[in-house]
């Protein structure tokens, strides 16, 4: 079962929302990224939410070549 630490990814604000909360916010909910960034993820791949971003595939994608990298 996976875990997160979510102080640690989450904007203050955002931190004691419950997941599908989470999941359904802005992407600038995450720490670390700005309202300015989320509105460029939105222009350039659609993502608005938390959620879109997780579906994202070219997230997937990148996420499948690192693995196959780390068990080489």
């Amino acid at each position: 079962m996976a875990s997160i630490d979510l102080d640690k990814v989450l904007d203050k604000a955002w931190a004691d929302k419950s997941l599908p909360e989470v999941l359904a916010a802005p992407v600038s909910a995450l720490k670390g990224v700005s309202d300015r960034q989320g509105e460029l993820l939105r222009e350039a791949f659609g993502v608005k939410t938390v959620g879109d971003l997780a579906d994202l595939k070219f997230v997937s994608w990148a996420k499948a070549l690192a693995a196959l990298d780390a068990a080489k």
